[in-house]
C-alpha cells in the first residue's frame, strides 16, 4: 500500500541518500581499509598470522571471516521480530535510526584499535556489521511505499550508484590522507588509518539526518499497544503465513538465498584474498576496489535497462552466469593486472545484481499490505544467512586447504544452485494483487 507523499521527489532523494550515508561503512570499514590495517596489525613481528582471541588461536584472517559471519547471524536472529515491532508501532523510522548510530558509534570506537586489543577491535567490528545490516532492513522497507512499481528499478539503482560515488569520494579522502598524512599535519604509522574509520562514523551519522528529516514518520497511524513484543512476533508470524502462500516469493527468496552467498562473500573477502594471494600492497588493493565502485555504477543502470528491456528475471540470470565465470577465474588469477580485470567484471554486475535483486523482491510483495518492514525482513534475513554461511564456508575451506584460491572456486556452486532455483520463478510485470497472493 503507497504512502500519499506531498513531495513525492524529495522524499524518495533523501532515501537515496541513506545509501549515500552508510555505503562509506561497506567501502571503508568492510571492503578496503580496515581489513588491510587489520591484517597489518594482527600479524606477528616473525610473519606469523596466527592470533589469540579469548585464548584461542587462529589465523587472523580466518578470525575475521568468522566475525563478518557471527554478526549477520545475530542480526538474522532478531530483525525477523524488530521488523514486527516496527510494523505494529509505525516505528520504522526509529529503528532505523537506532541501528544506523549503533553502527557509526561502533566505526568510531575503531579509531582505538591498535592490534593490542584484539578483542575491542573485533567487537567494534561486528556492532558495525550489525548496525549496518540492522538499519538496511527498515530502508529498504520503505521502498514499496514511496515509490510506484514502474520506478523501482531505476530509484533502487538510483540508491546504490549514489552509495558508491559517496564511498569512493569519502574513500578517495582516506587514501590521501593516509599515503601523504604531512599534507594533513598528520605523523606517520596508523593514525591517518584510525582517523578514516573515526570520519567514517561521523560521515554515516551526519548524512542520515537527510533521510531521517523526510522519511515519513508512522504514515498509517499505528498506535504503539502494551504488549508490543508480543504484538510484533504476531506480525511477523502473519507474515510468514502469507510468504508461505505466495510461491513465487518462495522460489526467488531461495535463488536469492544461494547467488547471495557468493556475492556478499566476494564483498567481504575480496581485499584479503588480493592481499594473501597475491601480495598486493594496500594501495593497489584499493585501487582494485576503486575500479569496482566507479563500474558499478554503471552496472546498476545498466542492469536496470537491460530488465526494462527484457524483464528482471533475464537480467538477473545473465548476471548470475557472468558471477559463475568470475569464480572460475578467481583460481587461475596470479598477476596484479589479472586482478584488476576481474574487479572490473566483478563491479560491472555487483552494482546491478544488488540493485535488481532489491527492486524485483519490492515487486513480489502484496500491493494491500501495510507491512512492508515484515516482508523485508524475509529478504534481509535471507541475504544475512547467506553471508553466514557464505564467509564461513570461505573462511573453513581456507582453513582446511590452506589457500583462498580453493574457498573464492566453491562460491560458483552457490551461484550454479541460485541460478537453478531462478529458472522456475516466473516473475510478474506487476505488483502481486491479493488474489495471487
Amino acid at each position: 500500500m503507497k504512502i500519499k507523499l506531498t513531495n513525492k521527489s524529495k522524499v524518495q532523494g533523501a532515501w537515496a541518500m541513506y545509501d549515500w550515508a552508510n555505503s562509506v561503512y561497506s567501502l571503508v570499514i568492510t571492503s578496503t581499509i580496515f581489513p588491510v590495517y587489520y591484517n597489518s596489525v594482527t600479524q606477528g613481528v616473525d610473519g606469523s598470522d596466527r592470533v589469540q582471541f579469548f585464548g584461542w588461536e587462529v589465523v587472523n584472517t580466518v578470525l575475521y571471516s568468522y566475525s563478518i559471519s557471527f554478526s549477520y547471524f545475530v542480526i538474522a536472529l532478531f530483525s525477523p521480530l524488530l521488523s514486527g515491532i516496527a510494523d505494529a508501532s509505525g516505528k520504522k523510522l526509529l529503528f532505523m535510526k537506532l541501528f544506523a548510530y549503533l553502527g557509526s558509534i561502533s566505526c568510531v570506537g575503531l579509531f582505538f584499535f591498535d592490534g593490542s586489543n584484539l578483542e575491542f577491535g573485533i567487537f567494534c567490528s561486528v556492532m558495525a556489521s550489525i548496525g549496518y545490516a540492522g538499519s538496511i532492513v527498515f530502508y529498504n522497507a520503505y521502498l514499496p511505499e514511496i515509490a510506484d512499481e514502474s520506478e523501482y528499478d531505476f530509484l533502487s539503482a538510483r540508491g546504490f550508484a549514489l552509495g558508491y560515488i559517496g564511498s569512493v569520494i569519502l574513500l578517495v579522502l582516506n587514501l590521501l590522507m593516509i599515503q601523504f598524512p604531512e599534507m594533513f599535519g598528520l605523523s606517520e604509522g596508523s593514525l591517518p588509518a584510525r582517523l578514516s574509520f573515526l570520519i567514517t562514523g561521523l560521515w554515516w551519522a551526519g548524512f542520515s539526518q537527510i533521510p531521517f528529516r523526510f522519511l515519513p514518520n508512522n504514515p498509517y497511524k499505528k498506535k504503539i499497544e502494551r504488549q508490543l513484543f508480543l504484538k510484533g512476533y504476531q506480525e511477523i508470524r502473519a507474515v510468514w503465513q502469507r510468504v508461505k502462500q505466495i510461491p513465487v516469493m518462495k522460489k526467488y527468496l531461495a535463488s536469492f538465498f544461494f547467488y547471495s552467498m557468493g556475492v556478499q562473500t566476494v564483498m567481504y573477502l575480496a581485499a584479503s584474498f588480493g592481499d594473501k594471494e597475491l601480495g598486493m600492497p594496500g594501495d593497489q588493493l584499493i585501487l582494485t576496489v576503486l575500479i569496482i565502485q566507479f563500474v558499478a555504477i554503471i552496472g546498476s543502470y545498466l542492469f536496470a535497462w537491460v530488465s526494462k528491456k527484457f524483464g528482471n528475471k533475464i537480467s538477473l540470470m545473465i548476471m548470475v552466469l557472468i558471477w559463475i565465470g568470475i569464480c572460475g577465474a578467481a583460481y587461475y588469477v596470479y598477476s596484479v593486472y589479472e586482478f584488476y580485470a576481474l574487479a572490473f567484471v566483478v563491479g560491472m554486475v555487483m552494482g546491478g545484481i544488488q540493485s535488481l535483486s532489491r527492486s524485483t523482491y519490492s515487486k513480489l510483495i502484496p500491493e494491500d499490505t501495510t507491512e512492508h518492514a515484515s516482508f523485508f525482513s524475509f529478504y534481509d534475513v535471507t541475504e544475512k544467512i547467506a553471508i553466514v554461511l557464505g564467509t564461513f564456508s570461505y573462511g573453513a575451506i581456507e582453513q582446511l586447504t590452506g589457500s583462498m584460491r580453493n574457498s573464492a572456486a566453491s562460491l560458483g556452486i552457490f551461484f550454479l544452485v541460485g541460478l537453478g532455483f531462478l529458472l522456475l520463478v516466473s516473475i510478474p510485470k506487476t505488483s502481486l494483487s491479493p488474489k495471487t497472493s
